[in-house]
């Protein structure tokens, strides 16, 4: 049984007994200082496999694709920041680097096992995040509904603060207009938002909260709650001697043009032989537009949510979200044996299933979304199963070029 984890670890045990193939080391790691706040003073370090993704961000590691301003803003977060490798804990009222970053080394979905050859194939993102922790302030009972909705929805990546939000003044109709495109569509690290989760009235009632934030109470003829949405407890003041913190998922990691602040390989395809406990090969999953246009393509791909299926005949089959790209690897090499480009950006993890004797591969793509640097916008209409049939074992099929 073997477990990737989002530290860049991999864990692998006797699936019958539970013990390790091989040692898992417990050792220091660097303790908390949030008041209050105990942290455990080991973490688990596998003696092997070593590990598949970045786990420390340095200053020599600093993406040479962005330009001199953003290299310098990034230096300058790095130099006042607590940066001690993969299992730093996050910092009162100063930044932490997270490496790898909340979207986890190996997410859901990251692994295909090959029970015939002992192989595990992962695929690995390597972006850092940064976090800060503040003091969290109670709610008050009777603020507008466009502000608990903004709590419930957005403060997680914008924070209280309106980290990346126009300013009330700017908020006006070019404005609103961009606002609601991008809740519907996506943009960079932001995914896109459909009705069913948040309606129009509702979106509506947070433009009008982030236009004037002063507003007491819900406008004429709104209900005081949210619509179609439950009650929710408004957070009340912490116990005497206590201090709740919050922790926004906004990340000043993600230059301006969408990159990251580390430098490729971004999203890689790593292979394990775990009769060994080794990496027999690694290399890149995807591209990014704005690079690739430059003839630049060995960088991986920008925070996929794609995962891998290996096949008996020998292939392994894996989306990179970003460029609109699915591939097929050889799985002894690593090298790419067929790939195409579709009309929206796949996520999740192909099925592989059979029909009549013929093989087939099932993706899913999303559509929405794209800047044109670090992902290519697909059209709502291109969402959908994109469904590809695998040649028969005769000639006459394989000259058919399925």
């Amino acid at each position: 049984m073997a477990q990737p984890g989002k530290t860049g670890f991999l864990y692998v045990f006797n699936r019958v007994t539970g013990e390790p193939l091989w040692p898992i080391e417990e050792r220091p790691v660097p303790k908390s200082d949030v008041p209050g706040e105990q942290s455990w003073p080991t973490q688990p370090y596998p003696t092997k496999p070593p590990p598949f993704g970045v786990q420390k961000f340095g200053v020599d590691q600093i993406n040479p694709y962005l330009d001199e301003s953003e290299k310098a803003r990034i230096r300058d977060i790095m130099a006042k920041a607590r940066n001690e490798g993969v299992f730093t804990p996050p910092v009162v009222e100063r930044t932490q680097i997270e490496v790898p970053g909340a979207h986890g080394s190996g997410n859901w979905g990251a692994a295909a096992g090959d029970p015939a050859t002992g192989m595990l194939y992962v695929r690995a993102w390597n972006g850092p995040d940064t976090r800060v922790l503040t003091e969290r302030r109670p709610t008050s009972q009777g603020g507008p509904p466009g502000l608990a909705l903004y709590s419930r929805l957005c403060a997680d990546c914008h924070g209280p603060d309106r980290t990346n939000l126009p300013a009330p003044a700017n908020i006006q109709a070019d404005v609103i207009d961009l606002i609601k495109d991008t809740v519907r569509n996506g943009k960079g690290e932001m995914p896109p938002i459909a009705e069913s989760v948040l309606s129009a009235q509702d979106l509506d009632m947070i433009i009008a909260w982030l236009a004037n934030p002063a507003a007491s109470g819900p406008r004429a003829g709104q209900p005081a709650q949210p619509s179609g949405q439950p009650a929710r407890p408004r957070m009340s003041p912490p116990p005497p001697g206590q201090t709740r913190y919050w922790g926004p998922f906004g990340n000043p990691f993600t230059a301006k043009n969408g990159m990251p602040a580390i430098a490729p390989p971004w999203t890689e395809l790593v292979a394990y032989d775990l009769n060994e406990g080794t990496i027999k090969w690694r290399t890149t999953l995807g591209t990014i537009p704005g690079l690739a246009a430059q003839g630049i393509k060995n960088t991986g791909s920008v925070r996929p949510r794609n995962g891998p299926v290996v096949t008996a005949g020998g292939l392994i089959f894996v989306g990179s979200n970003g460029d609109r790209y699915i591939h097929a690897f050889d799985k002894e090499t690593g090298k790419i044996i067929w790939e195409t480009e579709i009309e929206a950006n796949p996520d999740g993890i192909p099925a592989v299933y059979e029909v009549d004797g013929r093989q087939y591969v099932a993706f899913y793509a999303a559509g929405g979304g794209g800047d044109g640097v670090v992902t290519k916008a697909s059209k709502p209409e291109a969402q959908g199963y994109y469904v590809f049939a695998l040649p028969n074992s005769d000639s006459k099929s394989k000259k058919k070029g399925d």
